[in-house]
């Protein structure tokens, strides 16, 4: 027996190690490209400051960040390229000023006199797409893509060709609308030496510091393109949109789940819940409640009558004295605005049972 308990114990620490190591394939410099790439891709110029900070904390240069945002032209458009090269410069500028320490690193090699770029770029993009690629439906497009993309931008060598599929991977996760192209960069990161422990900690990244929609994305595609069991779908929203906001603690012993609360200003609040949070049923005395739901799916429902499902645009008065409650659907994140009105002298919540599953709808 206590040889069986050493052998599991040390099976455990061999799993636990293991997960780890997949956990931190990706260097810190790495994991920087990743959300650097992805805020470029979004246009979240705050975002992208925040990790060109933490890059070049970790370990990334300045020229290896110039390179990760010029090349993004090719995949995201010039306008939102020339903007993060410009948020690049104030960050440069702004730990100049504070004294931080921030590496230039080396410029790429100059290429050769007789350098031609079709031919490289030619046998780049089918190392990539494992196979001799021709885009004959636009022979101008086919001919950027080998001469531009992966002939010139691609030879540049202070980047190597691993760092760049991660970074175009992250930047297609944070575009809606791609997915060919990010499935195809997925599979193509792998000819190109990105690992397969390295694209599986991707949408980590994204979840961590960019968010869900970005993450799922990139769940999706590495599921197909590995052949794994497809994520459990849940819709997210945008929070550059309406934003995420706090943690809900003050009021979290009425919640099961966790929610967020955003001061709008005015007395409006936008309060978001994770898939499957809601309130407690509770009643607003001598004041009305409105409710106006701004993204994802959620459900409310007054006490003896059916739920209702509340959708962006979906708008709500709640009568005083109605004993209710609202939250998320199972599969989806929820948001709404709340106000009060009509507002009596001694207005007061009260806090009652919570919803039960059993109470809790059980369709989407």
């Amino acid at each position: 027996m206590k040889k069986l308990t050493i052998m599991l114990a040390a099976i455990l620490v061999m799993s636990l190690q293991i997960n780890a190591k997949k956990m931190n394939a990706l260097t810190t410099r790495q994991q920087a490209l990743v959300t650097i790439a992805a805020c470029e891709a979004k246009g979240n110029i705050e975002g992208l400051k925040v990790a060109l900070n933490k890059g070049f904390d970790g370990g990334l240069t300045i020229s290896e960040a110039k390179e990760a945002l010029s090349q993004l032209y090719a995949y995201t458009g010039f306008p939102r390229s020339l903007n993060a090269l410009g948020a690049l410069q104030q960050v440069i500028k702004q730990r100049t000023e504070a004294g931080k320490k921030t590496e230039a690193g080396r410029e790429a090699d100059a290429l050769p006199r007789d350098y031609d770029a079709l031919k490289q770029g030619t046998e780049v993009q089918t190392k990539l797409t494992g196979r001799p690629f021709n885009y004959d439906f636009a022979p101008q497009t086919d001919y950027y893509l080998k001469a531009h993309l992966f002939g010139d931008i691609f030879a540049r060598n202070n980047l190597s060709h691993a760092d760049r599929e991660i970074v175009t991977v992250s930047a297609i996760s944070a575009l809606p609308g791609c997915v060919p192209q990010l499935m195809a960069h997925i599979s193509g990161a792998r000819n190109m030496g990105v690992t397969d422990a390295q694209l599986h900690e991707i949408p980590l990244v994204l979840q961590r510091e960019v968010g869900e929609a970005e993450a799922n994305r990139a769940k999706k595609m590495l599921s197909q393109v590995f052949n794994e069991p497809q994520p459990a779908a849940v819709e997210t929203v945008d929070f550059d949109v309406w934003p995420k906001g706090n943690p809900n603690d003050a009021y979290a012993q009425y919640f099961i789940g966790h929610s967020y609360l955003a001061d709008m200003g005015g007395g409006v609040v936008n309060v978001t819940f994770e898939p499957g949070c809601r309130n407690n049923w509770h009643v607003h005395h001598k004041q009305v409640q409105v409710l106006i739901c701004v993204a994802g799916r959620g459900w409310y429902q007054e006490w003896g009558k059916e739920p209702v499902e509340m959708t962006p645009g979906t708008v709500i008065a709640i009568p005083a004295e109605v004993k209710h409650w609202h939250g998320a659907a199972r599969d989806s994140w929820f948001q709404h605005l709340t106000y009060h009105k009509d507002m009596q002298p001694g207005a007061s919540n009260e806090w009652l049972e919570p919803v039960t599953d059993d109470v809790y709808p059980k369709h989407k």
